[in-house]
Order: structure tokens, then sequence, then C-alpha cells
């Protein structure tokens, strides 16, 4: 097996463990619910673009899929369950697109690897709908309530789990939390960026690049 194909399979393991909070009523078990839960969470994403999430409803839900209330209530048993559950979807795609970019060698350092990590969310607010409202470590952070860490440190887990494996990073306390502090510099910047601005502002993503490095400077 290809060293990429490997490691976003440990990185899918990792995601399963982040995502097990997703409140999903009755988990698709046929191409045709999972094509439906799919449908139903892509126009949440949609309606959340064009509202916010505050004023969604599963009603607006359904009429946008095309799909009976009945439907929406068969997966979620409300609304906030439809956003924690498209908020499990955008961690786990944003886990996806970091699996490549985290792989040993992919990158000239582990500070390079973690800025690339940067650029693969930048990439996300731009072209997955409803990331910029609900993603990890939100107001409605997917784990549940009794979960000993929160979604943003999940993520960066998986993330040292990486440079430590593939970058000769030492496995220390300094280190993790160094990566841990990167991934909420990341999230807060680039969603400053993008508040605004679709394509998100220019300048602080620049600033948003040299705040990883500096926070990861002689400490990975």
């Amino acid at each position: 097996m290809r060293l990429v194909e490997r490691f976003t399979m440990n990185v899918t393991e990792s995601a399963t463990a982040v995502l097990g909070g997703a409140p999903i009523r009755n988990e698709p078990v046929q191409a045709r619910s999972t094509a439906r839960l799919a449908t139903l969470l892509d126009s949440a994403a949609a309606m959340i673009d064009e509202i916010g999430y505050e004023r969604l409803t599963t009603a607006m839900v359904a009429e946008r899929a095309g799909a009976s209330i009945g439907t929406v209530y068969r997966y979620f048993p409300d609304r906030i369950a439809v956003l924690q559950a498209l908020g499990a979807r955008n961690t786990e795609r944003l886990l996806s697109g970091i699996a490549g970019e985290l792989v040993a060698g992919r990158h000239a350092s582990a500070v390079d690897a973690v800025v690339a990590v940067l650029e693969v969310t930048i990439g996300l607010f731009r072209s997955e709908p409803g990331y910029r409202s609900v993603r990890v470590g939100d107001v409605l952070d997917i784990l549940p309530p009794q979960a000993p860490t929160t979604a943003h440190a999940a993520v960066a887990d998986v993330i040292a789990d990486a440079l430590v494996a593939g970058y000769g990073v030492s496995d220390s306390a300094d280190a993790r939390r160094a990566v841990g502090t990167a991934v909420e510099v990341i999230d807060a910047l680039v969603a400053r960026a993008f508040a605004r601005d679709a394509k998100g502002d220019a300048a602080l993503l620049d600033e948003a690049r040299r705040a990883v490095r500096a926070v990861l400077a002689g400490r990975l």
C-alpha cells in the first residue's frame, strides 16, 4: 500500500474517533440512504451560506432537499443535530484534506507541513458550503460535553502524531501545545479573513501564515 493511502487510512480512523459524538438517529446502511443523508447535509450547508446557521430550521432543510420533514427527522432529532452532523462532516473533510500534506517527506520541515494545513483550511473556507459557519471547534463543538478533549484538540493530536511519526518531531508536551496553538490560530485568523470577504482577505491570510510560523518557531 502506498504511503499516502496508508496515512489516509490512519487519519480516517482518527476522524472516526473525533466524530464519535455526531448525533445521527439512523446510520445509513444502503447507498440510497447514504445519498439521502448527504443531500440533507448539502441542503443545510447551502442554506447556512444564504441565511446563517442561527436561522436554519429542519423545515428549510427538508424544502431545500425536496424531502419530507419526516425524512429529516428520520436522521436528526432537531436542527442542532443537523448542524452538529454538518460540523462533523466538515471536520472529516478537513482531516481527509490534510492527510496527504502530512505524509513524511511531502514538505521540507514540520513547520512547512503545518502551514500546508493552513492552506487546506483556506481552500475549505473558499469551496466547501457551510464551512465558514459550521466546522471543527466552533460553538457547535461536535464532541459530546463529557468528552475529555475538544474537537480542536483532537484535530491537533492527529497533526502532532503525524509530525512525530514523519518529521522527527519529539513527542513532548511543548511540541503538542505548539501544534494545538497553531490549530487555534489557523481557525481564528482564517475565519476573520473570510468574515467579510468570500475569497479571504489576502493581508489577513498572510498574517495567519506568519503567525503559525511564529508559534511553531524553535518548538518543533
